[in-house]
């Protein structure tokens, strides 16, 4: 396969700084809804880059949850490698890529835990059959067979019949705070535009172009 021959022009669509949102968050949800209203699939799915206490990093696919008192927020098993990661080391980043708009943004920042009693919150309402499959679930530990899982699955689907299932412990939220967040749109001949949001002590937000 010839990969310099794999090229995609992009189209005149300006990211100006004079017309972006004072808020990075604000301007964050202006463009999650438009990848809503654009009908594209997962909209809320994010690459979440970690790194290990060994230096190592780690990135996988996750789903926002929330944008929340100036987080954005997303659950998962504080035993898998996403979680341990962030316990020994908070620094964080994650981006979402919308193809079909042309657009990314990148957020950098430390995360932290959510309330138990948000991650209770958040747990109840989901479907009854992720309730199981996230208490069943030993997440990145080995399984030696898959058939281990589904019959353990299954028992607890027997066991909690008509009763609520209660989270596990060590399933919960995380809140990224950022520290900055980068907006990215493709542009014509590669001159793509980039609008990076950076927070100030006072709580407020310096606005600067980079270059493509």
């Amino acid at each position: 396969m010839d990969f310099a021959r794999i090229r995609q022009e992009y189209r005149e669509e300006p990211l100006d700084e004079s017309s972006v949102d004072a808020n990075p968050l604000a301007q964050f949800r202006t463009w999650l809804q438009e990848a809503v209203e654009a009908g594209l699939r997962e909209p809320n799915a994010m690459a979440l880059a970690t790194v290990d206490k060994h230096g190592a990093p780690h990135v996988r696919m996750v789903l926002l949850k929330g944008i929340e008192t100036g987080t954005l927020v997303f659950y998962t098993n504080y035993l898998s490698q996403k979680g341990t990661d962030l316990s020994s080391n908070p620094k964080a980043e994650i981006v979402f890529y919308w193809n079909e708009l042309e657009r990314q943004v990148r957020v950098h920042g430390v995360a932290a835990k959510v309330s138990p009693e948000d991650s209770d919150t958040y747990f109840r309402s989901r479907p009854l059959a992720a309730q199981v499959g996230a208490a069943a679930s030993e997440q990145s530990a080995p399984l030696a067979d898959r058939r281990i899982l589904v019959d353990r699955v299954a028992a607890l689907e027997a066991r909690y019949a008509g009763k609520e299932v209660p989270r596990p412990e060590h399933w919960g939220g995380f809140r990224l705070s950022p520290v900055w967040i980068e907006f990215w749109q493709g542009r014509a001949n590669r001159l793509h535009d980039r609008i990076r949001y950076i927070s100030q002590k006072n709580r407020s937000w310096q606005i600067t172009r980079l270059y493509p």
